[in-house]
């Protein structure tokens, strides 16, 4: 082979090389704007086309609602109302959030309030996160690519472009503690009225050059809890799917180092498949320590608000 061919053929394996990173971003983040599942019309120049993430929220929101409003109505009709089998465990999660997690901030006065928004997020976060875990995409991406082999744009495609996670989306947890910081404001305002609550965010009866410190520290604190519950909940979520990905790649990339698929699949069995498993693992108790942390963060700024110790 001449220099140029040879040269030629580095360029092309370069092109058609296994590039990690782009695969990585491509199960994680949100269906590029040229892949959306439902196309529509911009308005106003903002895009409402349903993404992948969009979607997901949509899947999640609406198996919740079936699920909880089928379990709810199958226990309202029985005979004697004593809860069984799904029932136990709504009831149970229910009472858990309520108590242990809403009661003890806002009180008791302000349970039945906030109970409400505490539950949605825990059960939304929850089976967001859960659904998460689930690799239908990645074996509807398995099955066209074997069998139905459709085109580039087709609905299948534009279905299994982008990552399935949408609790790791910077957007949509961003909207969640939007949703926290406003309850925060409506909560301090229905406790002590919305002067008084903007009070309360300085302690009282300090010397007044105090106060030309305390109020810039008081209200960047407003809007670092709800970027801390942004960052939290989507760094945690994508951040386990990564690492999963990375060891995962390791497969390809030795497969390519070495030039054969023994070398690739021989570190897949001994080195990426036994640590992806022991780190999919650790993401289902993840999943469910973050929707608890997201719903405990949020009763406490809510508290904090109603129940000023200053």
């Amino acid at each position: 082979m001449s220099q140029p061919d040879h040269a030629d053929a580095t360029e092309q394996g370069a092109e058609h090389a296994f590039d990690a990173g782009e695969v990585i971003i491509g199960h994680i983040a949100n269906s590029a704007p040229e892949h959306p599942i439902l196309y529509l019309p911009a308005i106003a120049g903002i895009d409402f086309s349903i993404s992948k993430h969009v979607f997901m929220l949509f899947v999640v929101a609406t198996a919740l609602f079936f699920l909880i409003t089928l379990t709810v109505r199958r226990y309202l009709s029985q005979d004697r109302l004593i809860p069984s089998g799904l029932m136990n465990g709504l009831e149970f999660v229910v009472e858990f959030v309520r108590d242990s997690i809403v009661l003890p901030n806002v009180g008791p006065k302000w349970v039945k309030t906030f109970a409400p928004l505490g539950l949605t997020f825990f059960f939304f976060i929850l089976g967001a996160n859960v659904v998460g875990l689930i690799p239908i995409f990645e074996v509807l991406g398995l099955v066209d690519h074997t069998i139905l082999h459709t085109g580039e744009h087709s609905v299948v495609k534009n279905i299994i472009h982008g990552g399935t996670t949408a609790t790791a989306n910077f957007n949509v947890t961003a909207a969640l503690a939007t949703i926290t910081f406003i309850s925060i404001i409506v909560a301090g305002t229905m406790a002590h009225g919305f002067i008084q609550h903007w009070v309360n965010l300085v302690p009282h009866g300090l010397a007044w050059p105090l106060y030309i410190l305390l109020i810039p520290i008081e209200v960047m604190g407003m809007f670092v809890k709800p970027f801390a519950l942004t960052m939290r909940l989507a760094a945690n979520m994508a951040g386990g799917h990564i690492a999963i990905l990375a060891i995962l790649s390791f497969v390809f990339i030795f497969t390519e180092l070495f030039g054969t698929a023994i070398a690739g699949i021989g570190v897949g069995m001994v080195v990426s498949v036994p640590l992806a498993v022991g780190i999919n693992a650790l993401e289902i108790i993840v999943v469910l320590v973050q929707a608890y942390v997201f719903t405990l963060l949020s009763s406490v700024f809510i508290g904090m608000a109603i129940n000023v110790h200053h």
